[in-house]
């Protein structure tokens, strides 16, 4: 069966619609977005297990780890299966995290929760992140980035659909939940079919980007493209460099250091978005001015800037160039921190605006990165050389909730801090933006002696 995944099989046929891709790509996307909406049940687990916010909050490192790994030892293989069956195995994976995760949740086995949601939904994360990248790429050889921000786009819209849905669900399954009450949690009866609804839910999903996803023909360009207006931008080359020479390249290594200082500056507001919000506005009584619906509403807002900053910023990097719009997401994003630590509770509409500014510098980030890696190494093996990259995320996804919920533990319990708590941890990552924006700046091009041979010219079919 999984025979007619095969790349062979997926070749499009004449008159094929590139644009039928893009949509394929975000039907996968916007199943495994739902990583970034665990927070809406993170209260429950932790009252449902009677575990700390730590040990939850580890289900989703673990899920960001998995991702990271997954994506680079897979990289080769889906580059070489071709990305119908990577999406395919995506979702087998994905829904059985879920699957896994719910028989854990019944029995109160929280390490059961690790396994499911975390390695093995981690492990679908990964091959599901990279799997439509390359073919994006190849579809768009003249528009690269407004491809690859069409489908990313969705990992960040994921939760925008995932946070209301859960918890409709939630009040579904449990009568006595009310998703608006800060204090509400839900039984453990209803946690077990949220996670069944979802991991089947998403498995459906994610089979219409599986039928729908075809590579192109050998040789096929869009009508009307001139590779020489792309490869005659600075930093853009024309030749090719594998998987396994991109990791001995300096450039790779900058690339990883940038996207880890940008992931991780992004990730520690993203993580505590809804208390963060809250702790931002309390009063002196202990008691928050805005409410957990209001807080859940401006979560969903931010989710708007993180999906909407993966399109934009990624699109108008074509425009002008990759190196340059990470100076902007880093250099940039090292102000609003500041401003955010600094006046940021000085009114509800500041904290989001800079906040949603700051999220869509991140998203932009995670858009705009595969599509830097073409310009860099060629398209030879670019969905590998991502997947290596992703290694960066994985880091980050630890390193980020580490340095916010370490200083937040060091400043009291949940649900009484202020905004004055977060200052350390938001001046932390002015400076990791800082080293990011330092190693942009010395990103150059990669030396002849790791390209590969060139290869004989093939014939060319246009659209």
């Amino acid at each position: 069966m999984l025979s007619a995944l095969d790349r062979s099989r997926s070749v499009a046929p004449p008159g094929f619609s590139r644009w039928l891709i893009p949509p394929a790509a975000l039907s996968v996307h916007l199943c495994i977005g739902q990583v970034y909406a665990t927070s809406v049940y993170k209260n429950s687990f932790i009252a449902h297990f009677d575990s700390s916010a730590t040990a939850v909050g580890i289900i989703f490192s673990i899920a960001i780890v998995m991702l990271g790994l997954s994506a680079a030892v897979g990289g080769t293989w889906v580059e070489r299966n071709g990305p119908r069956k990577a999406m395919f195995v995506s979702a087998c994976f994905w829904a059985a995290g879920f699957l896994v995760g719910a028989l854990g949740i019944a029995t109160e086995q929280l390490w059961l929760v690790y396994l499911g949601y975390g390695v093995i939904g981690g492990i679908g994360l990964g091959i599901g992140y990279i799997s439509p990248v390359s073919t994006l790429i190849k579809w768009f050889p003249d528009r690269p980035g407004l491809a690859t921000g069409l489908a990313i786009m969705g990992f960040g819209g994921g939760a925008l659909i995932a946070s209301p849905l859960s918890r409709q669900l939630l009040s579904a399954y449990d009568p006595g939940y009310d998703p608006d009450v800060a204090t509400s949690t839900a039984n453990g009866g209803a946690l077990v079919a949220l996670f069944l609804t979802l991991g089947l839910g998403y498995f459906v999903v994610m089979m219409f980007g599986v039928v729908t996803m075809r590579v192109p023909a050998d040789g096929w360009r869009p009508e009307g493209f001139d590779p020489a207006t792309v490869t005659a931008k600075p930093l853009v080359t024309t030749a090719s460099v594998s998987a396994a020479n991109a990791i001995k390249t300096r450039t790779f290594w900058l690339l990883w250091i940038v996207l880890f200082c940008n992931v991780t500056a992004g990730i520690g507001i993203l993580e505590q978005a809804s208390p963060m919000i809250q702790d931002f506005f309390r009063g002196g009584d202990g008691r928050s001015e805005v409410a957990v619906a209001t807080a859940a509403g401006f979560v969903g807002v931010l989710s708007l800037f993180n999906m909407a900053g993966r399109f934009l910023w990624s699109t108008t990097s074509d425009l002008i160039g990759r190196k340059r719009i990470y100076l902007v997401y880093l250099g940039v994003g090292m102000i609003l921190y500041a401003l955010l630590a600094s006046i940021g509770d000085s009114v509800v509409a500041v904290f989001v605006l800079l906040a949603g500014v700051i999220l869509s510098f991140y998203g932009g980030g995670f858009a705009t990165i595969p599509a830097y890696l073409r310009d860099m190494f060629g398209t030879f093996q670019v969905g590998a050389i991502h997947g290596r990259l992703l290694t960066a995320w994985s880091a980050a996804g630890v390193a980020g909730p580490l340095i916010v919920n370490g200083f937040l533990d060091a400043q009291g319990k949940p649900g009484t801090l202020t905004a004055s708590a977060y200052q350390p941890a938001l001046y932390t990552m002015v400076g990791v933006l800082a080293v990011g924006f330092i190693a942009n700046l010395l990103v150059q091009a990669v030396p002849e002696r790791y390209h590969e041979p060139a290869p004989a010219p093939e014939k060319e079919t246009v659209a």
